[in-house]
Order: structure tokens, then sequence, then C-alpha cells
């Protein structure tokens, strides 16, 4: 802060000197091409499912106000889910007039159009998450109960290459999933995770933690055509059991569900970690 009103290239050239000296510099890997247009692909379509997200919530919105509400129920008095075959026919069996007809179509074409946009970027995205540059990584992943292709896919893409990070530790802080601390010689205080990271692998762990609340501690059936070595798919076996004890003995221990969930998906990027490392070839 002192030296706030002397900034120049001279001062800024001898600090960076005085950093590399003492090793203070730390060197942060580039991505390649392939990388860059593979997150490209994959944060259009969170985009694009963001857009579905709001437009169907503009259109449900529209029908609450004026009093149309999807309360259709089966056959045991379950109600049914939204955005089904059977909520778009009652969608289209709403009768309107004047202006609120033609507001009722906009937010029909638009959310029908959010579907489609959404639909098509994942199918582009598996596709490439099939090629020969992910799909070792990808295949790995998804032995992971609650991890999909598509998880697995933005995991790897966000990450590049795992064996760039030098511990699990290190990936998971990278994700943001480490607690926050503020401590003071013999006070020690941890907080909430710092969130302080990459947001959409931290996204796609904690939805995929959420997973552990329900699912059995069985390993996950391979998904057809997919060759994975005993060695990885054992790993991800062993960490279905891992998370799934970790939950419970979380939810015994009387912590809530947010926090129980945080700490699970931070052991599950550590996992990641060494699942995706092992289908690079740097951890045996």
């Amino acid at each position: 802060a002192a030296d706030a009103r002397r900034k120049n290239d001279r001062r800024d050239a001898e600090f960076i000197a005085r950093m590399l000296a003492t090793h203070n510099i730390v060197e942060v890997p580039l991505p390649d091409m392939a990388v860059e247009a593979a997150r490209d692909l994959d944060r259009a379509l969170d985009d694009a499912t963001r857009e579905l997200r709001r437009s169907r919530q503009r259109l449900n919105m529209f029908l609450i106000r004026l009093g149309h509400v999807w309360d259709e129920r089966n056959a045991d008095g379950a109600r049914k889910k939204a955005w089904t075959r059977a909520h778009w026919r009652w969608v289209s069996e709403i009768r309107l007039e004047g202006p609120q007809r033609d507001a009722l179509e906009y937010y029909v074409t638009a959310a029908r159009c959010a579907e489609s946009d959404r639909r098509q970027l994942e199918r582009r995205v598996v596709a490439l998450a099939g090629t020969d540059r992910w799909r070792a990584t990808v295949e790995a992943l998804s032995c992971i109960k609650g991890v999909d292709t598509l998880t697995a896919f933005r995991l790897a893409a966000e990450a590049g290459s795992f064996s760039r990070f030098r511990s699990a530790p290190a990936f998971a802080s990278w994700c943001g999933l480490t607690p926050s601390e503020h401590s003071s010689g013999e006070s020690e205080r941890r907080g909430g995770i710092t969130k302080a990271g990459n947001a959409l692998a931290r996204t796609a762990l904690i939805e995929s933690a959420w997973h552990y609340s329900t699912c059995s501690p069985r390993p996950k059936a391979p998904a057809p055509g997919t060759d994975v070595p005993p060695a990885i798919r054992s790993r991800a076996d062993d960490c279905t059991a891992r998370l799934h004890r970790r939950r419970e003995a979380l939810a015994a221990a009387g912590k809530s569900a947010c926090k129980a969930n945080a700490a699970v998906a931070r052991e599950l990027a550590c996992w990641v970690w060494e699942i995706g490392c092992r289908s690079e070839g740097t951890v045996l």
C-alpha cells in the first residue's frame, strides 16, 4: 500500500526479480487448443442449461399468475413431474385470448427452443467425450457413482490434465472445496468452503455428491462398450463404498445435509484426481 503512488516498470521488475530469486513465483501450465475448445463447448452447454431453466421458470410463473397450476397425479396419488409429454400436452390445451395468448406463445416457443438447443449441445459434448483425447479419462471417471458422461467430461475439460496438480488436496483446493480458516495464535476458527476456484468443477462435484445421500454402496454397473482397466474400476468401486460410509457417518453425527454434502464433495474431488491421474498413466 505504501508503494501505490510509486508504481513504475523499474520497481515492478525489481519486485519480480526478488520473487524469482526466492522461488516465490509458481508456474502455471497453459491449456492447449484442444482443452480450450472442449471448455468452450462445455461452458456453452452450461449456458444453455441456465437459459432452459430461466425460460421454463418464466413460462411456469406466467401460467401460475393466471391460475393455471399443473397438478395431475398418478394412480398412486403421486404428483406427476413437470416438463414431460403429459405436462406439455396440458400446456397446449390452455386457451387464452388477446395479448395473453401472444405472450403464452412466446414463452412456449422460448422454452421449446431452449430445450432443443440444450439437447443438441448435449449430443455434441457426448460425441467429443468419445474422441481419443478424452475417452479414457471420461470412461474412468464415469465409473464413479453420481458421475455421468457429461459430468466426467466437464471435470476432465476444466482440469485439462489432472497430473498438473501435485496432490489430491491441491485439486480440491483448486475446486474451492477446502474449508476456509481464520486462525491466530491459539485461536483456531474454520468456516465454510472457500469457493475460490473453478466454479463449474465445484458445482459438478457438489451435484454429484448429493447422489450419496440415497445410493447404495454397491459398485456401479459398467456402461456398455466401455473398456476401463480393472485397477481403475476397482478404485472407483472403493470410492463409492467410502463416500457412502462417509455420508452415513456425517448424518449419524448430526451434521446438516448441506455441510455433509460439501464434505463428501471435497473427498469426491480427491478421488476424481486419483482416478483421473490413473487414466492419464501418472499414478500406478
